[in-house]
């Protein structure tokens, strides 16, 4: 079982069926690419609240997704039992970035400010929100801006990840994100 140590673990998929009768299991990867997922050998499955350390002994490609045998699950009944778990890893496992890039999870709960003239002629920043999650629409990246104490309404808005065109400053120390967004959309 696992210990308070895995507080620094974030979700990069989950396990989503079974996958023919020899303990296979369906696996959803939130990495880019998706077999990005395949370079932790060892994950913890969170499933009902409860942690479990696993290891993949083989992986592949299937159709659109990715199959996985987890080590010692020799059949479809024991791997039924890990249908619906989180995948998890160590925080400090995941690659290091090039400066301006981030994970996700760096962005999520961050403040969402844009810039706007007051009557003084000077900027002032109004908070639209905090990023509540981000989506993936082949496009580009989208930020979820949910309101928050403090926004200047309770609306939730869709914000387009595009650095240097709508996201102008990423401020992970300070906890926010500075866009060039109209708070009308």
């Amino acid at each position: 079982m696992a210990s308070a140590q895995h507080k620094e673990q974030i979700v990069l998929g989950r396990i989503t069926t079974v996958y023919g009768v020899k303990g296979w299991v369906k696996v959803h990867s939130y990495t880019e690419p998706m077999d990005n997922i395949l370079d932790y050998p060892q994950w913890t499955l969170k499933q009902q609240g409860r942690l479990q350390t696993v290891e993949i002994d083989q992986a592949r490609r299937h159709g659109k997704g990715l199959v996985v045998h987890l080590k010692g699950c020799e059949d479809r009944e024991i791997a039924r039992t890990y249908t619906g778990s989180e995948i998890l890893v160590e925080r400090s496992q995941l690659p290091e970035l090039e400066a301006g890039e981030y994970y996700w999870h760096q962005l999520q709960g961050l403040k969402v400010l844009v810039d706007s003239e007051a009557e003084s002629g000077r900027a002032d920043a109004l908070l639209l929100g905090k990023v509540a999650q981000l989506m993936e629409t082949g496009a580009n990246d989208v930020l979820v801006v949910r309101a928050c104490k403090g926004s200047i309404d309770e609306r939730e808005r869709l914000v387009p990840y595009l650095q240097d065109q709508v996201v102008k400053e990423v401020n992970l120390d300070e906890g926010f994100i500075r866009v060039d967004w109209d708070p009308e959309f």
